[in-house]
């Protein structure tokens, strides 16, 4: 082998390893650029969603306390001995109070209180 040709591989070498090399940094900077741009959309989602539930949660607040507001005056309301009896027969306030408590009715009961045509129809 000559020297020209020794020089000759060398060079090719390396040219090979630089365009071997060069390859990779390429490759790497795109794969880069994916993951940066994956993050940045990542988190570009994650404010936004960030936001959206802060809204939500700001909103779930006041319904909530609207809620606490609503049941506290229906409870008072029942509770005043006015709308004991007045409303309702002390049959009926009977019927809820079973009801309420997973009582079931007075079969007797319950037979009279259907009229004597409902009982024939079904």
């Amino acid at each position: 082998m000559t020297a020209r040709t020794l020089a000759l591989v060398a060079v090719l070498a390396i040219a090979a390893g630089g365009g071997w090399l060069s390859r990779g940094w390429f490759e790497d900077a795109q794969r880069l650029t994916a993951l940066e741009a994956a993050q940045a959309a990542t988190s570009q989602a994650l404010a936004r969603e960030s936001v959206i539930a802060g809204v939500v949660e700001a909103r779930l607040a006041t319904l909530d306390a609207n809620q606490r507001v609503i049941d506290r005056g229906v409870i008072r309301e029942i509770q005043k001995p006015i709308y004991r009896r007045v409303c309702l027969e002390p049959d009926a306030v009977r019927l809820l109070n079973d009801a309420a408590a997973g009582r079931a009715p007075d079969s007797a009961d319950a037979a009279d209180a259907l009229p004597a045509d409902a009982a024939g129809a079904g």
